[in-house]
């Protein structure tokens, strides 16, 4: 399998996961040219794609899909709440008729050789999910925008090869920043984003031998950083619970506005 953040942040997340045979996108909240731009790293053509999830309906998951579905027909997934919202956006323009496929929580399904298994996630949107795809023995999730993570959110990311895990912000740059104080209760609360701390925390629930690939994502443009993020993720690793340190982690934190490292697993 194949995973690569094609962009991951506040402003646009679109992610790639794939085997040999299928070609998925989690997301498409860029632009039709940069994620054909990504693509063309991964050297696969937007038309050999099996499909896009979508996890939510905000619009940095979502905007580039109205002109993308339009030029490449690929089918979009998603759970019946996030389909509505998608329909209801107003600046997706019109998609191909019959290229909206519901899906539900819970329940896995085949898209080519890779088994999807979409969860619920808290987040202030219709019916948000997280995804992990399986193939070949070999396993990968993306778990961004969550406002708390709990045992049912591990159990969905237990016994993975690759992770792209939420670092959404730092608490201390967060409460004193100019974000207005109703944006600050959103993102702190339970169905916003995850910190910095408790993704690393979130991160040792799940550390195992065979967890080769970490990428903390969604990184929030004023209230985080990449070094910052990824040195608070691996001190919470290495004062937690578990046998692991954070120098050991092979760990890297997504590009917000070009490719990240192509994985392999």
């Amino acid at each position: 399998m194949r995973m690569c953040s094609i962009a991951s942040g506040s402003s646009g997340n679109c992610i790639y996961v794939g085997s040999d045979d299928t070609h998925l996108l989690v997301d498409a909240g860029i632009s039709k040219k940069r994620i054909e731009a990504g693509l063309e790293k991964l050297e696969i053509k937007g038309d050999e794609l099996d499909g896009i999830l979508v996890t939510h309906e905000h619009s940095d998951h979502i905007q580039g899909l109205g002109v993308f579905s339009r030029k490449y027909g690929v089918p979009i997934y998603a759970t019946p709440g996030t389909i509505e919202g998608i329909k209801s956006s107003s600046s997706l323009g019109k998609l191909p008729d019959g290229i909206l496929h519901p899906i539900t929580v819970d329940e896995k399904f085949m898209l080519g050789d890779i088994t999807v298994d979409p969860f619920a996630i808290s987040h202030d949107a219709n019916e948000p999910s997280g995804y992990r795809m399986e193939c070949g023995g070999k396993a990968a999730a993306v778990a961004t925008d969550l406002g708390i993570y709990n045992d049912y959110i591990v159990k969905k990311l237990e016994n993975l090869d690759a992770v792209l895990l939420e670092a959404n912000h730092d608490v201390h740059m967060l409460e004193v920043g100019g974000y207005p104080y109703h944006l600050k209760r959103r993102i702190l609360g339970d169905r916003g984003h995850l910190s910095n701390e408790l993704s690393g925390r979130l991160l040792c629930d799940i550390l195992h031998d065979n967890l080769k690939h970490i990428v903390l994502g969604h990184l929030s443009k004023e209230n985080n950083y990449a070094k910052l993020a990824y040195e608070t993720v691996k001190l919470e690793v290495t004062l937690g619970d578990n046998p692991y340190k954070g120098e050991e982690l092979n760990m890297q934190v997504a590009n917000r506005d070009s490719v990240s490292e192509i994985l392999m697993f």
